[in-house]
C-alpha cells in the first residue's frame, strides 16, 4: 500500500497526527500567538493535511500561514480541509522537501510538530527553523525522546537505534545548549497517546472493513494490526513526545 495513502486514512480521526489532544493544541497555539498582531506569518515544515495551520489562524484574522509537505495526498486534503474552515485564502501550499524551502519571508512562528524525521532529526531541524525565522519568532517542535531505556524490541519496531534519541532532560538541555530558550513545554500524556494510537489503527481497520474489494483492504488491515501490535508490545510507555515552544537565546 502506498505510504502517503497509509497515512491519510490512518490519521482521518486523528487529523493533528501527533499524541496532543484538542485542549493540548488549543494551549500550546495560544502560547505561541498570545495576540493576532494583524500581521503574523506562520510557517509549518511538514504540515501533512493542515491541521496546525487550520486551528492557528482560525480566530487570527490578521495571520497567514505557508506550508510545505512531500505528499501530493496530504497537500490536497489540507486544501479541503483550509477550505472548509474558512482560512483557505490566508494559506500558501508547498509540494517539495522542506529542507529545499526557501522563502522571501521571515515567520514569527514556524511550526514542525512530528516531522523532524524531514530533516534528519531534531538539531537539524531546529537549525532549518532558525533560517525561516524573524526576530522575536518562535519555532514549535515536537520530538520524541524515550521515557525509559528501550528494549532491543522497542528498536526493531521503531526502526531506530538507542542513541536517536535521549532522555527528556537529556533532550532539554542539548536544545538549550543550542542557543534556544524553552518558554513552555508540553509532555504527552499516555491517555494522549493511547487516544492517537487506537485512533491510528482504528481508522485504517475501519476503512478496510468497510472497503473489502479496495486493492488496498488487505494490506491497510494488515498493516493496522501490525501497527496496533507493535504499539502495545513493545514502545507503549517506553517512547514518549513533547512539544517545545523556544525562542532563540
Amino acid at each position: 500500500m502506498e505510504r502517503q495513502r497509509l497515512s491519510s486514512l490512518a490519521h482521518r480521526d486523528h487529523p493533528v497526527a501527533s499524541p496532543l489532544d484538542d485542549t493540548s493544541v488549543r494551549d500550546l497555539l495560544q502560547r505561541a500567538l498570545p495576540d493576532d498582531g494583524g500581521g503574523e506569518r506562520l510557517l509549518d515544515l511538514g504540515c501533512g493535511e493542515g491541521e496546525w495551520l487550520s486551528r492557528a489562524l482560525t480566530g487570527r484574522p490578521g495571520a497567514r500561514g505557508e506550508g510545505v509537505d512531500m505528499s501530493a495526498i496530504a497537500l490536497a486534503q489540507a486544501r479541503r480541509s483550509l477550505d472548509a474552515a474558512g482560512v483557505g485564502d490566508r494559506v500558501t501550499l508547498h509540494q517539495g522537501d522542506a529542507r529545499e524551502f526557501t522563502s522571501p519571508h521571515r515567520y514569527d512562528l514556524v511550526l514542525c510538530v512530528g516531522s523532524t524525521h524531514a530533516f534528519g532529526g531534531l538539531f537539524p531541524t531546529l537549525e532549518a527553523a532558525r533560517g525561516h525565522l524573524a526576530a522575536g519568532g518562535a519555532v514549535l517542535v515536537g520530538e520524541g525522546f524515550w521515557e525509559r531505556p528501550p528494549t532491543p524490541a522497542t528498536l526493531a519496531e521503531l526502526g531506530a537505534e538507542a542513541d536517536d534519541y535521549d532522555d527528556l532532560a537529556t533532550t532539554v538541555d542539548r536544545v538549550t545548549a543550542d542557543g534556544w530558550v524553552p518558554v513552555y513545554g508540553h509532555v504527552s500524556s499516555l491517555a494522549e497517546w493511547d487516544a492517537y494510537e487506537w485512533s491510528w489503527t482504528g481508522s485504517l481497520s475501519r476503512w478496510a472493513l468497510a472497503n473489502p474489494a479496495d486493492p488496498d483492504s488487505a494490506a491497510a488491515l494488515k498493516a493496522a494490526h501490525a501497527h496496533r501490535d507493535g504499539w502495545l508490545h513493545t514502545y507503549r510507555g517506553t517512547f514518549g513526545f513533547v512539544t517545545l515552544l523556544l525562542r532563540g537565546a
